[in-house]
C-alpha cells in the first residue's frame, strides 16, 4: 500500500488544569540535577538554563487507501525540516507497509549528512508513524504484530523522580532518583550525594528496587567514588554516568566496578552504540528512546541484540508514550518500564493531561490500549502543519 501524503506537524494540545490542588510543588520545578554543564555556574543551578526550548515534532502519514499513521520525535524546526525537505519526497509513492525497509533506507539516505543526532530524530518519528498505520491497516495493536500477546501480565513500572512519598502514594514499587550533585560539587557533594541517596533507601525499605540517574555528568574517577559509597544501599543500577560518546570511558568504568549493574543508552542514536556496548561487555542494561534512536525498527533490532547478549533493554521514558508501551509490552528483554511522574505531589495521574489512547500506571503497573496501531486517538484540529 503506497504512501499518498506525508507531513511533519505541530501539535496543540489545549492547556489543561488539573480539577485537584497539588500538595506541594515538585521536585522538577527547581531542584538541582547534575548535568554536563555543571561545571559551568551559569548554567549549573537547573537544566532548563541551558536546554534546547525546541517543541515536539509530530509526523502524519497517509497510505492510498485512507490509512493514516501518527508518530512523535523532539527539536521542532530542526528536525521538521529534515521531514518535510528531504525524506518526506523521498517516501512518497513507497509501501508503507513495509517499514523495516523503509527504515533502513531512511537510515541510509541520512548518510551524506550523519545518520546520527538530529537525522535520527526525524526517522524515529517518520518510522513510529509507519508502524502506527501498519497496526491500523492490519486492525491489530503494534505490540502484537511485534508478537506480543494479549494475555501477558502488565508490565512492572518504576518511577523516576525525587518525591518519592507521592509515588509510593500512587503504587509504585521502584524507584528511580535524579542525582542532585557531581564533580564539580567536589568532595562535599560526594557526601551529600550518598546522604541523599541513604534518605531514600529509608524511606522506601529494602524490598523494593532503587535507582541512580546520573545524566551525563560524571567522569570515570567520580563514577567509581560514588558507586563504592552507595555501595551499602544496595542500587539496582546506575545509569548514564558518561557522556555518551566517550567510548573508551565506558570501558574503563566497566573495568573499574565489575560489581555495579550499570545502564546507558538513550542519549545514543542508531544501532550502532548499541551494537558496540553489547559486543564489548560495557553496560548490563541498554536504554534506547524510540523518539530519538531510529524508531521502533531501530528498538526492536536492539532487542535482538539485547537477547542475544544476555541483555536487558529498558526504554528511556517508555512508559510515558503509547510507542514505548507497545514496545515494552512486547520486548521479552523488558522487565520494567520507566514513568516520569510529571505530575505535582497530590495531584492523580489522570488529572495530568496525557494524550487520548495512552495508558498510565495503576498501582505502579502498566498495559496498554489494545486498540489498533499506537491506539493514539488525538483530534486532528490539535495538529497544524509545523511552521
Amino acid at each position: 500500500m503506497k504512501i499518498k501524503a506525508l507531513r511533519a506537524l505541530h501539535l496543540d494540545k489545549p492547556k489543561h488544569k488539573p480539577a485537584t490542588p497539588p500538595s506541594r510543588s515538585s521536585w522538577w520545578e527547581e531542584a538541582e540535577v547534575a548535568n554536563p554543564l555543571s561545571g559551568f555556574p551559569r548554567f549549573k543551578p537547573h537544566r532548563k538554563l541551558w536546554l534546547p526550548p525546541f517543541e515536539e515534532t509530530w509526523v502524519e502519514v497517509k497510505l492510498e487507501d485512507g490509512t493514516t499513521g501518527l508518530g512523535m520525535t523532539h527539536h521542532g524546526r530542526a528536525t521538521a525540516a529534515l521531514i518535510d525537505d528531504y525524506f518526506a519526497p523521498r517516501l512518497l509513492g513507497e509501501d508503507g507497509l513495509a517499514v523495516e525497509h523503509l527504515n533502513d533506507m531512511l537510515r541510509r539516505l541520512s548518510v551524506p549528512f550523519g545518520s546520527t543526532g538530529l537525522a535520527s530524530y526525524a526517522v524515529s518519528a517518520l518510522d513510529l508513524a509507519l508502524w502506527d498505520a501498519r497496526g491500523k491497516a492490519s486492525g491489530k495493536p503494534v505490540y502484537e504484530l511485534l508478537g506480543g500477546t494479549p494475555d501477558r501480565a502488565p508490565l512492572l513500572c518504576y518511577a523516576t523522580g525525587n518525591d518519592l512519598d507521592w509515588y509510593q502514594a500512587l503504587g509504585f514499587r521502584a524507584f528511580k532518583l535524579a542525582c542532585p550533585y557531581g564533580p564539580a560539587d567536589g568532595l562535599t557533594g560526594l557526601r551529600q550525594n550518598e546522604a541523599f541517596v541513604a534518605r531514600a533507601r529509608a524511606t522506601i525499605g529494602d524490598e523494593c528496587d532503587l535507582m541512580l540517574d546520573c545524566w551525563m555528568a560524571f567522569d570515570v574517577e567520580y563514577a567509581v567514588a560514588l558507586a563504592e559509597r552507595l555501595r551499602p544501599y544496595r542500587l539496582t543500577w546506575i545509569e548514564e554516568c558518561l557522556i555518551p560518546e566517550d567510548f573508551d570511558a565506558h570501558v574503563a568504568l566497566r573495568e573499574r566496578l565489575p560489581w555495579q549493574t550499570l545502564a546507558t543508552g538513550e542519549h545514543w542514536t542508531t544501532t550502532f552504540p548499541f551494537q558496540w556496548a553489547a559486543s564489548h561487555h560495557v553496560v548490563d542494561i541498554l536504554q534506547p528512546d524510540l523518539a530519538w534512536c531510529g524508531g521502533l525498527t531501530a528498538c526492536w533490532q536492539i532487542e535482538a541484540l539485547a537477547q542475544a547478549a544476555g541483555l536487558r533493554v529498558i526504554l528511556h521514558g517508555g512508559g510515558n508514550n503509547v510507542f514505548g508501551q507497545h514496545f515494552s509490552y512486547a520486548a521479552r528483554t523488558a522487565h520494567l518500564t520507566e514513568f516520569f511522574v510529571g505530575t505535582h505531589p497530590g495531584v492523580p495521574l489522570e488529572q495530568a493531561g496525557h494524550l487520548p489512547g495512552q495508558a498510565l500506571p495503576k498501582n505502579g503497573y502498566l498495559r496498554p490500549i489494545d486498540a489498533p496501531g499506537f491506539g493514539l486517538e488525538i483530534p486532528a484540529k490539535w495538529f497544524t502543519p509545523f511552521r
